[in-house]
């Protein structure tokens, strides 16, 4: 197992259990945010994004989202992860002059919004207490400090909220990617070689998510399973205790 999955497990176990005991009541009511799972992103490479998503109304569930994404950040490459009774849809910009990624690949559109729509009874429920997630890989990634994503949450009411606040302190603030500084390792390279570097690139991100996933998946399962050992200590005491008064 590379260093790299070995963080990205980690960062899943961590996740997953504090889902399973330590996160506290009020965390499905947060904002809209943006999570990284593993090693911090680096400008230049490529990285799995999720976002989650609460719904925050009483009466009325969550049907569609929509990040916007600069089109100054020039992400080129962009993949969604299927989420079952959702469609995404990705919309590109033709930029006004080509520009060169990082790998030396040319680029003429790039990508400037994502947009989730649920089915009929896939919406995420009306109330405080459930959210989704929405994953997509990106890159290759703008050399900036942050990656500020606004999102728009639709309600099911026709009411919109924007989450679009730059400052992180503020009433809807965007969603957020921390970029750290490119390592200098990387290596451009011409034509076809670009392309497959950038494939390569993008494919690694999206094995990462798919760890984090598989990892959550089993600690799900083994969460069940001490649960159902609990329930039914719980019930072999209580067998015991109306033994011991019958006798």
């Amino acid at each position: 197992m590379s260093k790299t999955r070995q963080i990205v497990r980690a960062g899943a176990v961590a996740a997953v259990l504090a889902a399973f005991g330590f996160a506290s009541p009020g965390v499905a009511s947060a904002h809209v945010t943006a999570q990284i799972y593993g090693a911090q992103p680096q400008q230049g490479g490529y990285t799995a994004i999720t976002l989650r998503v609460p719904n925050e109304d009483d009466k009325a569930g969550t049907d569609k989202l929509t990040v916007h994404i600069d089109k100054e950040y020039a992400l080129a490459s962009v993949r969604t992860k299927p989420v079952p009774g959702w469609t995404a849809e990705i919309t590109r910009s033709k930029l006004d002059e080509p520009i060169t990624t990082s790998h030396g690949a040319e680029v003429t559109e790039v990508v400037t919004s994502i947009t989730w729509t649920a089915e009929k009874g896939s919406e995420i429920p009306a109330g405080e207490e459930s959210y989704q997630e929405f994953s997509f890989t990106a890159g290759p990634l703008p050399e900036v400090d942050r990656l500020i994503l606004p999102a728009d949450q639709h309600y099911t009411n026709g009411t919109t909220v924007s989450w679009a606040d730059e400052d992180p302190e503020g009433e809807k603030p965007a969603p957020v990617v921390e970029l750290a500084p490119a390592s200098g390792d990387g290596h451009s390279h011409g034509g076809g070689a670009a392309t497959a570097h950038d494939d390569a690139d993008a494919n690694a991100a999206e094995s990462e998510q798919d760890s984090v996933d598989t990892t959550a998946r089993w600690l799900g399962g083994v969460g069940l399973a001490v649960g159902a050992l609990g329930a039914g200590a719980g019930i072999g005491a209580v067998l015991r205790s109306r033994k011991k008064v019958s006798s």
